[in-house]
């Protein structure tokens, strides 16, 4: 059942595993013959990843999209997915279930036959059989009672992230395999060079002849099997004029292997002086670019971690109420509405709300918090987090895709994928790099051929060789994207996720950083900070009364000061006769005593002087703190401050930022006697006080004169607009759905210090990039002209073949492994 092409309103980008692209130029091509392929609105290649996403748009076809692939010589991987009903399906169900099916983007092919209850899906992008199942529950169709067969082929199936395991294994295979074959040829005709005795007695114990029909079997078996990789992938790219990488080593190792050929087998072809043979270079070539080949996958594999951490969380079954008893399904299968039961020590399956039950849960890989929190009816719970000794149900409200772990899998995933301003630089040059290089070689040939010394035409062909084996521009390919894969990776392990890739190259160039101070830099919540009372009372015995007080009152004042009762388990007395006086307090009778709280003017209005905390009042005011006041019976007891106190991190966070080099400013709508103060507090110099939104957006723009790159932090609604506005913007993760949306990069917990994690990775990551890409295309453009033969003449000096595989080799590795670093930096004194 086949349908090419159907009509796409919005959909997300499509993610497709593909094969047989190794180097930069095999990047280009492909997201060149994806952008041209109809219903592609734009497409991006992940060469570290070996992915290419794509943005679907109208008339979008996955089948017409995965033939263009192919037909570029290189493999699309789909996602293959079978299923068992719970009953056949009729005629009628069959094709309403395939026109809701073939609506899903992605889709390549679906097996359904009517009378049968088995169902094959074969699609590209992820998710898959959550997609699947959502449909069959709109159809009013349901799956076979779960069979953990069904489960674990999806689960290989979909999983994508061990073909760099397989390649390695493979390409280890292969390595083992050449090097065994090279190894005698490479002793016996090396020997000869370095040795001149062993050379003429080889030659005399075995002959010229039968010697070099040795040196061929070896050679011809390289070729063949370990090395015939480089041919089928080549060659036919070179013949469509869109030559790569593989492009230049085939070119290169034949034009080595073929010329031992004529002298092995056609002597006569060539003059005497000519005679030479290079089995043991296209060998060598082979198994060094083999061994290069070898060490990338397996380094590649690594940079993936950050991912493979995150699915590790995913909980693979799920307890679910149905039909009044409790199944055991995979996780995948549990949609919206479902009821699932928890119990001690497991991990949660998907987001929901609590229904009854009482428990702890683990919530540290989500908000960074050490400490358990309690679960009760009513509380949210997340996929991914361990729950405690109790036990619970709960209502699945979030799931498969939409749940916040696999939110953040997908937002680390794209921007590992991202394509920074940087890259378009490498695309641009790659483009026209390897025919640039292959030209390069077919000049030397020629110049040396007409103008070298004898004999010309070996040193000709040996001069070409090198151009074309120094000048695969893998590691140019590899440069940028593997170190934006483990940086981003290294940040989600921080908690700091990037919602749009180039925000990392942007946030690297940052001179504000600019903070919103509710809920950024403070805690966002008023909380008891102060409570001072006068001779003759007890803390607890006059926070009691008061709380007793201000429970009767709904003022987030009051509110912060019940709680700060209730957190020293203080019981609360029973108040009567309360009043509350507009504008300065409130009054009540507990115990027998009229208590009192407020402003010192209400203090003054029953007669009290508030004089004996003058100096306390004083140093409140200096931090920004309103002072109130509580009488027992008639007498001043205490003196309170109500505030929003910083997070404890804040000044630690503000300090890193400061060492960066950064200049900070606060915009706040709060008044500015204390947003003064608590920037005074944290250090903060520049302050914009009593502002709506718009005026935050206006002070950004102000800052930004002159070129300053600016990065707003905040967590609000009243932030959204400023996120926006800023050249990066980065919400605390704890805020509102509206900042979050509006940011480019999000914190997972509320700790400032993320922000200087962020920016950390930010410098690290670009630095590392700057690293790479230097040694990749320094290295080609340096090595080049050596290999040439441009200093021969004043130096002596030509590039054997082999060394420049070697080192060809050595550069793809040095730059897998420079990213790889980024693992391991310490991110607390990068940039600093």
């Amino acid at each position: 059942m086949n349908q090419t092409v159907k009509p796409i309103a919005t959909a997300e980008p499509i993610t497709i595993p593909v094969e047989g692209m190794t180097c930069a130029s095999c990047v280009r091509r492909v997201e060149t013959v994806a952008a041209k392929v109809p219903g592609v609105a734009s497409s991006a290649v992940n060469f570290a990843a070996e992915s290419l996403t794509v943005q679907p748009a109208e008339g979008f076809s996955a089948d017409a999209l995965a033939k263009a692939i192919r037909k570029a010589g290189y493999e699309p991987k789909a996602e293959h997915l079978e299923l068992h009903l719970s009953k056949p399906v009729t005629a009628d169900e069959k094709e309403r279930l395939a026109a809701a099916l073939y609506v899903l983007p992605g889709l390549l092919d679906l097996q359904l036959e009517a009378g049968s209850p088995h169902l094959t899906v074969e699609s590209f992008g992820r998710d898959l059989r959550r997609r699947v199942v959502e449909v069959l529950k709109a159809e009013g169709l349901a799956l076979a009672e779960p069979r953990t067969g069904d489960h674990d082929h999806a689960a290989h199936h979909a999983d994508h992230g061990h073909h760099h395991e397989e390649d390695a294994a493979e390409l280890k295979r292969d390595l083992i395999l050449s090097a065994v074959l090279t190894l005698p040829l490479f002793v016996l005709e090396m020997a000869g060079h370095v040795y001149a005795p062993f050379h003429h007695w080889l030659l005399g114990t075995v002959g010229e002849q039968p010697l070099y029909i040795t040196y061929f079997l070896l050679a011809s078996a390289v070729l063949i099997f370990p090395g015939r990789r480089f041919f089928t992938a080549g060659i036919p790219t070179l013949l469509r004029g869109h030559p790569e990488m593989n492009s230049l080593v085939a070119v290169g190792v034949l034009a080595a292997y073929g010329y031992s050929l004529v002298t092995t087998f056609a002597p006569s072809a060539l003059p005497e002086e000519a005679r030479y043979v290079y089995y043991e270079a296209a060998t060598v070539i082979v198994t060094l670019i083999l061994l290069g080949r070898t060490l990338e996958a397996r380094a590649r594999g690594r940079t993936s971690a950050a991912i493979s951490r995150l699915a590790g969380l995913q909980a693979k079954t799920a307890r679910v109420e149905r039909g009044g008893a409790f199944i055991d399904i995979a996780a995948e299968d549990v949609v919206a509405g479902d009821v699932l039961l928890v119990r001690p020590g497991e991990r949660i399956a998907v987001d929901g709300t609590v229904i009854d039950g009482q428990s702890t849960v683990d919530e540290s890989m989500i908000s960074g918090e050490p400490m358990p929190v309690e679960k009760a009816a009513g509380a949210e719970v997340t996929g991914g987090t361990i729950n405690g000794n109790g036990s619970f149900r709960f209502q699945a409200e979030r799931v498969g895709s939409d749940t916040m772990l696999a939110q953040i899998m997908r937002l680390v995933s794209e921007a590992q994928g991202a394509k920074l301003p940087i890259q378009a630089v490498v695309d641009r040059v790659t483009e026209w790099f390897v025919p640039a290089v292959i030209l390069v070689a077919v000049l030397t040939f020629t110049i040396w051929l007409a103008i070298g010394p004898a004999p010309a035409l070996p040193h000709a062909l040996v001069a070409a060789v090198a151009v074309l084996i120094i000048a695969c521009p893998c590691a140019m390919g590899l440069a940028t994207p593997t170190s934006i894969m483990v940086g981003t990776g290294r940040a989600a392990d921080l908690g700091v996720l990037f919602r749009k890739g180039d925000a990392l190259q942007a946030l690297s160039q940052t001179d504000w950083v600019v903070l919103d101070k509710t809920g950024t830099v403070t805690k966002g919540a008023p909380q008891l900070t102060d409570l001072v009372v006068a001779d003759g009372f007890a803390k607890d015995s006059v926070l009691a009364v008061v709380a007793a007080v201000e429970a009767r009152s709904e003022h987030p004042i009051a509110a912060a000061i019940v709680k700060a009762a209730e957190a020293r388990r203080l019981t609360l007395p029973a108040a009567e006769e309360v009043r509350a006086v507009t504008g300065q307090g409130i009054e009540a009778v507990v115990g027998g005593d009229r208590i009192a709280v407020g402003a010192d003017r209400f203090m003054a209005s029953l007669g009290l002087s508030v004089e004996v905390f003058a100096d306390i009042a004083a140093r409140l005011a200096g931090e920004g703190k309103t002072p109130l006041y509580a009488a027992i019976g008639g007498r001043l007891a205490a003196i309170i401050a109500v505030s929003d106190p910083l997070k404890p991190t804040s000044v630690e966070a503000i300090r890193r930022l400061k060492a960066m080099g950064l200049k900070l400013a606060m915009v706040t709508g709060d008044n500015a006697r204390t947003a003064q103060a608590i920037a005074a507090e944290v250090g903060i110099d520049e302050v914009v006080a009593e502002v709506l939104p718009a005026g935050k957006v206006e002070a950004l723009k102000r800052l930004s004169t002159g070129g300053k790159r600016i990065a707003f932090v905040g967590d609000g609604i009243n932030d959204a607009p400023a996120l926006a506005e800023a050249d990066v913007g980065i919400a605390i993760g704890t805020g509102t759905d509206v900042a979050i949306e509006s940011a480019d990069v999000v914190l997972s917990s509320g700790d400032l210090n993320g922000v200087a994690d962020a920016i950390a990775v930010s410098r690290a990551t670009m630095a590392n990039i700057r690293q790479n890409l230097f040694w990749a295309f320094g290295y080609n453009v340096a090595l080049i002209p050596l290999a040439a033969g441009v200093f021969y003449p004043a130096f002596g000096l030509m590039l054997s073949p082999m060394i420049g595989a070697g080192a060809m080799a050595l550069s793809s590795v040095f730059v897998l492994t420079n990213a790889l670093r980024l693992r391991t930096i310490n991110l607390k004194g990068a940039g600093a």
